[in-house]
This record gives structure tokens, C-alpha cells and sequence, in this order.
């Protein structure tokens, strides 16, 4: 994993190496191990590193194959490079290191933009072909690596996150308003390419563009997920046994491609002790797994400690255990404010945050769970979306998901941020592509492609990359993903959800953990709002710089702040939060009020 940057020149001008340094300088967390540089007239290369695959200077970066004529900078992991190296030598190519990246350079200068189909595993890259005078950018199916980039004038950029391309200059901080709705009614994810400001734009999952001297950009979607049922039906075993076999390789290739040890982010949920068990069923030895908790309230209790002991008793991992102080959380929440490459209102960022603090002191990798629920329906909507049989395809997701209708955030949000309804316009068109057997499939489909991808899993990117830790996520393994979009919704939400990872957990794991109910992270210092945390929100939206920047409705903040406790969302989420959050990453991003 790493941080990436890069400039192209479209008027023939010399690329900044100013610039370069600048976008580095917000990327070094991503890649403490090492920093490079390189530039070819109009294009300049910028890279961090994060030694996790060949760890010889040979695979530093930005890599260049002067044979070739060929420069990348790339961030990810390609689980599959063992392989593809040894077709591209039949091929009679000649490798000069032993991790991924160079594979990279050799696969584009075989098989073209066609280079991204063979690729299985999380990576988004930039890469400059010499003699093509071209930038090639793509990034993986599942949006698992971010690659965001701006144009200003004759200058084209891309990063591994906003606060780069900020640092560079000239971007246009303004509030996109088709973004904001957005991020308001989808709990806080604003799909590719938009971002929450005017100037920044990122690259969709499964996309690639080519940008020649010129500026002319091609973007091409080299990937899209089928959820219709195969022509010849299959038996529930026959899909059980699928699933099986394709979640356990994709776990053992996320431990055995790394040349360094891989540990477990351990909840105590189902998903992420799947993982321990098949890590061990595997044969992984001294495994690595780790555990947060926070302080009980009257309410709640503030950890799962009870459910991941069960987990390292039965397969005597090497565990460590991080009891947070709620003072603590409090004081270092805009910390993690600060690691957000976009606004985030789920709360349990902080806790992704402050684990990762502590665990990148062990290991440098982990296999993390995020996924689980969105592929194989383990979230409580979606019973309820099923049953819900009145009504558009837009308007059975929008009354069990949406965070505010479009009424309400016309309520919420200034006459000069309002606007039409985007986001009703974007699902509906989403919920009616081809390619999805039924309403279920439609749902689960957005859910894996659009809104895991700016919730959870940009979430775990920014929070583990914060402390230059890796994190794979193996049930987003494309290949998983594909099979689990074509098996019947019935079967995937039978007994509450998740059901064929149920039935793969039976004997490898304790009853107690596969029948709990469906837990979320306790955050009870965020999830009750009151005290500090309450007085914290209170500050920022009725700050000067807040007032001044007008984007919330007073009448609505008022109903809000006085009945904090009392209004959320239909995922559980709390307004008030949202409005606070919002305002404080644009007062510590934009405004830089740090």
C-alpha cells in the first residue's frame, strides 16, 4: 500500500516538481517507508511507499523500465503477480525485481488498456508511456484503492486523496451541490466521480482513463457485476460449496502475498472471525489478531470483548486487546477528522482510527471484514426492503435507506444549495440498469458497486493508511463478489442474513458468535449524545466560520440541537452528527482551521 501522485502538463510546459513535493507531503502517512520522485518533461511522478511486497529498494517507486520507456506509480496489492509474471516471461519479458509493480509495467506494454482484466486484487495506478505521450489511470472493481484528480487550466493531477491535490493549489474548493445532496441522503457517500467539492473529481471503481498530450480523456468501465441466475439453475449446496472454496482462497492469497507478517482485525462479529478460522484452517501459524474496545455506559456496553475471546480461545491466536478511555475518543476525534480523505458520518471511524494507531506498531498488514454484509445481505434493511412490496424500485430502497427525503433536505440545506431531488435520479437509474434479476439483486448491486465503496471500505482505507497500515478486505474479492451476486437473495438473507457464511461457520466457530445478533461498533461516547460530545457539536455549527458559510437552515439546526438524542436516521445514524461532521472537515480541510 502507498500514497500516489502525479502531474500532467497539457500544454507541453514542464511538469512542477513543486507541486510533486507538495501532494507528497499530505501522502506520507499512506507510505512511511520510503519517498520518490520522478519527471519526463510534461509529466511528474510523486510516490510514498509502503514496503509490503519485495522489500529491496528494487521495487521503490516511482518505478521506471527505461527499456520499455515505461514509468507507474502504484498503490495496492496484486494477489495474482506470481502467475502473470511467468505468463509475461513465456511472453519473453525480463524482470528486473520480484514484487507487483514491476508486473504492472510489463502487462501494460502487452496487453494495453486490456492489462486492468487480468489484474485480481486492489490497486489504483498512474502510469506514463513515453513513447505514447499517454497517462493511463485505473482503478480496481471495487473502489477498494482511491484515485481522485482535478484539472486546473493546462495542468492535470491525481492523487491518493483531495488533501494532495489541495496542497498542489488551484483547486476549486467550492461545494458541489449535486455532491452535497448526496452526502446527505446516502449517509455521507457521493458516488464517482463527484466529490464534495467543485474541483475535485475521482475516478469510478472498475474505470480506467487515458489522457493523451493533448488533455483528450478516454474513461472506459472495463468491469461490471452481473446479478442475474446462471442459465442452468444450481442447488443450494452447489452455491454453498462455490462460496466455500472461492472466500477461502481469497483469504489465503491476502496472507500468502506479503512478504511480511498479516494479522486479523478481530470484532468478535461473524465476519472477521471467518477469517481466523480459515487462516488457521489454512495452516497460518503465530497469527496476529487484535481487538478494541471503549468504556461502558449505562446504556451500552462499550466492547465485544466477550464474543472475540471465544475466537482466540478456540484457535490460540496471539492477541492483543485496546481498552479506549471515552476521553480519549473525544480529544482525538479530529484526528480522525483530519485522516478523512472525504467526510465520513459513520462514528466508528474514530475507532478504525485509533486501532489502527496501535496496531501498525505490530504488524504492517490485516485482513479486515468490511464487505461481508453488503455481499451477502446482512444488514437489517433489506429484510425490510424485500417485504416492502408497494411503490417504484426507488421508492422501496428510499424509504428504508435514504437519511433524509428530498423535502426534508430542502429544510435542511439553503436556498443556494438547493436543489432538484439528484439523489432520487441517480438511484432510480441505478436500480433500473440490466444485468439484475430482481428488485433484491438490484439493491444488493448498488450496494457492493456505489455505497460500500464511499462508506466502509474508504472508511478502513483512510483510517488503517493513516498509520501506514494495510488493510485487505477479502469479501470483496472480485471473483467472491461475482459468484455472490448471481446466488438467489433468498439464500443469502435466509435466517436474518449472511446465511452461507452461517453455514460455513458451523464447527469452525463458536455458536454463540454465529447466532449473536447483528452488532455495529460500540462508540457509546459518540452514540449518546450528550456532554462533551454534544458541546463539540454545538461549537461548530454555531462557530462564526460556520454562520458565515451558510449552507444549513436555521429553523432546522434549531429543531435539531434541541432535541439532539432524538433524531436520526432510518440506518440509525444521527442528523445532528451529519451537519457537524460536514462542517468540521471543511473547516479543517478547506478552511484550515486546525
Amino acid at each position: 500500500m502507498c500514497g500516489i501522485c502525479g502531474e500532467l502538463r497539457l500544454d507541453e510546459a514542464p511538469a512542477s516538481l513543486a507541486a510533486i513535493q507538495s501532494m507528497m507531503a499530505k501522502l506520507t502517512r499512506r507510505g512511511p517507508d520510503h519517498g520518490g520522485s520522478y519527471s519526463d518533461g510534461a509529466v511528474a511522478f510523486g510516490h510514498r511507499r509502503l514496503s509490503i511486497i519485495d522489500l529491496s529498494v528494487r521495487s521503490n517507486q516511482p518505478m521506471v523500465d527505461a527499456e520499455l520507456g515505461l514509468a507507474l506509480v502504484f498503490n495496492g496489492a496484486i494477489y495474482n503477480y506470481r502467475a502473470l509474471r511467468q505468463e509475461l516471461q513465456a511472453l519473453g519479458y525480463r524482470f528486473f525485481s520480484e514484487g507487483d509493480t514491476e508486473v504492472i509495467l510489463k502487462a501494460w506494454h502487452a496487453w494495453g488498456t486490456d492489462c486492468v482484466e487480468r489484474l485480481h486484487g486492489i490497486f489504483a495506478f498512474g502510469l506514463w508511456d513515453v513513447n505514447r505521450r499517454t497517462l493511463f489511470m485505473a482503478r480496481d472493481r471495487l473502489g477498494i484503492k482511491p484515485l481522485y484528480w482535478s484539472e486546473q487550466g493546462e495542468t492535470l493531477r491525481f492523487a491518493s486523496n483531495p488533501q494532495a491535490l489541495l496542497a498542489a493549489g488551484g483547486v476549486d474548493t467550492s461545494i458541489d451541490p449535486v455532491a452535497l445532496h448526496h452526502l446527505f441522503t446516502l449517509h455521507a457517500v457521493v458516488p464517482a466521480p463527484r466529490t464534495i467539492l467543485r474541483g475535485v473529481r475521482k475516478l469510478a471503481p472498475g474505470h480506467w482513463m487515458l489522457v493523451d498530450a493533448h488533455g483528450k480523456r478516454t474513461e472506459h468501465a472495463y468491469w461490471r457485476l452481473d446479478a442475474t441466475r446462471p442459465p442452468t439453475p444450481r442447488p443450494e449446496a452447489d452455491w454453498l460449496d462455490a462460496i466455500h472454496t472461492t472466500l477461502r482462497h481469497a483469504v489465503k492469497a491476502r496472507s500468502e502475498v506479503a512478504d511480511v507478517p498479516v494479522g486479523v482485525l478481530l470484532s468478535g462479529g461473524l465476519d472477521s472471525s471467518l477469517l481466523v478460522a480459515l487462516l488457521a484452517e489454512a495452516g497460518v501459524s503465530d497469527l496476529r489478531t487484535f481487538s478494541v474496545g471503549f468504556e461502558d455506559t449505562p446504556e451500552e456496553a462499550g466492547s465485544e470483548f466477550v464474543y472475540s475471546d471465544l475466537v482466540v480461545e478456540r484457535y490460540s491466536t496471539r492477541h492483543c486487546k485496546f481498552l479506549v478511555p471515552n476521553d480519549q475518543v473525544l480529544a482525538r476525534l479530529p484526528e480522525a477528522v483530519d485522516a478523512m480523505a472525504e467526510p465520513m458520518f459513520a462514528q466508528d471511524a474514530v475507532a478504525f482510527y485509533l486501532l489502527s494507531e496501535q496496531v501498525a506498531r505490530e504488524v504492517k498488514v490485516v485482513q479486515s471484514g468490511q464487505g461481508a454484509d453488503e455481499v451477502f445481505g446482512g444488514y437489517f434493511w433489506y429484510p425490510r426492503m424485500e417485504a416492502e412490496t408497494e411503490g417504484t424500485p426507488l421508492e422501496r430502497f428510499g424509504k428504508h435507506y435514504f437519511d433524509r427525503d428530498h423535502d426534508e433536505y430542502l429544510r435542511l440545506i439553503s436556498a443556494a444549495h438547493a436543489g432538484d431531488d439528484h439523489t432520487g435520479a441517480l438511484i432510480a437509474e441505478r436500480l433500473d440498469e440490466a444485468g439484475a434479476e430482481t428488485f433484491m439483486d438490484a439493491v444488493l448491486r448498488l450496494d457492493v458497486t456505489t455505497l460500500i465503496v464511499d462508506d466502509p471500505v474508504k472508511r478502513v482505507d483512510n483510517m488503517t493508511m493513516a498509520w501506514g497500515l494495510e488493510a485487505r478486505v477479502p469479501f470483496l474479492d472480485h471473483q467472491l463478489v461475482e459468484l455472490a451476486a448471481r446466488c438467489p437473495p433468498e439464500l443469502k438473507l435466509r435466517e436474518g442474513g449472511k446465511y452461507p457464511l452461517k453455514a460455513l461457520a458451523r464447527g469452525l466457530l463458536p455458536d454463540a458468535v454465529i447466532d449473536r445478533p447483528k452488532g455495529y461498533f460500540p462508540m457509546p461516547a459518540l452514540k449518546y449524545v450528550r456532554g462533551p460530545f454534544l458541546e463539540l457539536m454545538r461549537d461548530t455549527l454555531t462557530s462564526r466560520v460556520s454562520r458565515e458559510r451558510g449552507l444549513y437552515r436555521k429553523p432546522y439546526l434549531d429543531q435539531l440541537l434541541a432535541a439532539p438524542d432524538m433524531h436520526h436516521t432510518r440506518i440509525q445514524g444521527n442528523k445532528l452528527w451529519h451537519l457537524a461532521l460536514l462542517e468540521l472537515w471543511l473547516q479543517r480541510h478547506v478552511d484550515g482551521c486546525v
